[in-house]
């Protein structure tokens, strides 16, 4: 997908965005794993261990 020093695309973000919280409600994942989920989200699609952290967060909230 991105390349190490390429910035995550607005598409890309949004696919990540909302494969999180369709994996959220299909599993019922409680709050407090959810940047763990989101993490393990960016690493499998941007196949990198790198993860941002401005975009975790905004995985993440509410």
């Amino acid at each position: 997908m991105s390349q190490p020093g390429n910035p995550v695309s607005a598409f890309d973000c949004d696919i990540l965005r909302s494969a999180f919280i369709k994996c959220v409600i299909e599993k019922k994942i409680p709050e407090d794993k959810w940047r763990a989920e989101a993490a393990l989200l960016i690493r499998d699609y941007m196949d990198t261990d790198d993860i941002e952290p401005g975009l975790l967060e905004w995985i993440v909230r509410k």
